[in-house]
């Protein structure tokens, strides 16, 4: 059993797995975080430019 133990605590085998699972989870969260700071000026700016392009009358008139 002590053998055990100590093969399974040198074993890294599966610690560069982890790294990637956490490393991607960082990006994805990043990913996040700059869709929902930008989500609400782009709304507003949808918003804006719908309402200009409503107001012009073809021809220029």
């Amino acid at each position: 059993m002590i053998k055990f133990i100590k093969n399974f605590r040198e074993d890294e085998s599966g610690a560069v797995t982890v790294d990637w699972v956490v490393l991607t989870a960082a990006v994805v969260g990043l990913g996040v975080a700059a869709y929902s700071s930008i989500k609400g000026g782009t709304t507003q700016l949808t918003g804006e430019v719908s309402t200009y392009m409503g107001s012009i009358t073809a021809g220029g008139e």
